[in-house]
């Protein structure tokens, strides 16, 4: 299949995204910021269903975090065909009372991060560079549509942004034998809930309201369509936004 890069792959929709990959005979680098302990069991777990894997530590919204990541990625597995942009974190605050620090560093690492990260793919990916062509898949949110839960609309802002950057850029490098998608997941339960049960508990009577499966998704069921759009069963797949989130 080629090589993978997930970021943010410790846990959550990115540990279940490299799970899967290495299961779908990807070689995958695993991601981290701080849990190299979670991204080891991960990376291990490829490693024993007989494909190869590794443990990248960089901080997704540091420049020069991303250009060491690629060049640790390329010693150790290779050139990567496939891009997740999954790592993100939320910043929950009424806009009224919002830090400017703390949104620049959600914006950093939810848009500028994917954008860096897509500059260093491309360079590798490019045909028009001398790659042999790629994908990236941007982890986005249907937040971008809807705004997003009560407190969090930088979250949402960013997750906008990443959206129209993916459409954006899928018209710019297609040509160059790069596809570029969007997967937003619906409200899903992972780790990001833990010691939230405030959140948890708004979130899981929303979904129950509003949408038509009537339940939360699980990383798993993103994990399908990130790793379906990565392969070649995506190939006419492009400038587009998948939605998984139970029809809400």
């Amino acid at each position: 299949m080629g090589v993978m890069l997930v970021t943010g792959a410790s846990r959550g929709i990115g540990a279940a995204v490299a799970r899967l990959a290495g299961r779908k005979g990807w070689d995958v680098a695993v991601n981290f910021l701080q849990s190299e302990e979670k991204a080891e069991a991960v990376a291990e777990e490829i490693r024993a269903g007989g494909t190869r894997a590794i443990t990248v530590q960089a901080d997704v919204g540091v420049e020069t975090d991303i250009i060491r990541m690629f060049g640790e990625v390329e010693a150790g597995l290779g050139t990567p065909q496939a891009v997740v942009n999954n790592a993100a974190i939320d910043y929950d605050t009424l806009i009224a009372e919002f830090d400017l620090d703390q949104f620049r560093r959600t914006f950093d690492i939810n848009v500028m991060g994917p954008a860096l990260i897509a500059k260093e793919s491309i360079n590798r990916m490019s045909t028009r560079l001398g790659g042999a062509g790629g994908v990236i898949v941007n982890v986005s949110s249907i937040s971008s549509r809807t705004g997003g839960w009560p407190r969090d609309v930088p979250y949402a802002a960013t997750k906008g942004a990443l959206d129209s950057f993916t459409l954006g850029l899928a018209k710019e490098v297609g040509p160059e034998g790069i596809r570029v998608v969007s997967v937003r997941p619906g409200a899903t339960r992972t780790e990001i809930w833990d010691g939230n049960e405030v959140d948890l508990n708004v979130a899981t009577e929303a979904v129950n309201r509003e949408a038509p499966l009537r339940r939360m998704g699980e990383p798993e069921e993103i994990a399908n369509l990130v790793v379906w759009a990565c392969s070649d069963e995506a190939s006419y797949v492009t400038a587009t936004c998948l939605e998984v989130a139970g029809g809400r």
